[in-house]
């Protein structure tokens, strides 16, 4: 199967393939359960195994692909437990990170921009990308790069399962709304008000995207 490569120039071969099946799996042309067979990656890039199989083991450090003696590789599968691991370390931080951002009166420019990409997406792998976006520029000025990092270790897979929640209960409209007011309290100066929006807002999706499983 024949996909887009990521736009940004890639310094080598490894890497290339990295970018390239990460946005694949991002952008849903590579579905969660999808077997990465290294013969036909390598096919498809051009490339011998060996860029391929250490791009899917870095991809395999991301959470995005499980690694198997047996089954090989394949993309991650979204469940409701995979979900609210992701979302527990989400919960755990990025609203601290928040809160420092605000107090620090860092720019918010790049969250406002990440939004109206997000307001004007063509489907919902642009869209979940351009959530991911609006949530990094959030934290990523908060002034601890340790802090920043452990949130972008988890960035890929909140994508991912965005992507796949949104396949089957597009509450992204609703998500769009709390992102709007989450960034006006931020833009106000309110470091308090935002980190809690931003808490409600992370805690809540998972109970929408999964409410069967809601304990």
């Amino acid at each position: 199967m024949a996909f887009a490569a990521a736009p940004s120039p890639i310094p080598s071969r490894t890497q290339y393939v990295l970018e390239a099946v990460k946005h694949a799996i991002l952008t849903g042309q590579l579905p969660p359960g999808k077997p990465l067979v290294e013969t036909e990656l390598a096919a498809q890039f051009g490339v011998s195994k060996t860029p391929v199989r250490e791009a899917l083991k870095t991809l395999a450090g991301t959470g995005l692909v499980v690694m198997s003696q047996y089954k090989g590789a394949t993309v991650r599968t979204v469940d409701a437990a995979m979900a609210r691991e992701v979302y527990d370390v989400r919960l755990l931080l990025e609203p601290e990170a928040l809160r420092r951002t605000v107090t620090r009166r860092a720019s918010l420019d790049a969250a406002g921009r990440a939004l109206a990409t997000a307001d004007t997406a063509a489907d919902r792998a642009e869209r979940s990308l351009a959530n991911r976006e609006f949530h990094r520029a959030l934290y990523l000025p908060c002034g601890n790069p340790l802090l920043a990092r452990m949130l972008d270790e988890v960035r890929d897979q909140a994508a991912l399962v965005s992507t796949v929640a949104w396949s089957t209960r597009p509450s992204w409209r609703q998500e769009a709304d709390e992102h709007r007011g989450i960034l006006a309290l931020a833009e106000a100066g309110d470091a308090e008000g935002a980190a809690r929006a931003l808490h409600d807002h992370i805690a809540s999706f998972v109970e929408r995207a999964f409410p069967e499983d809601a304990r």
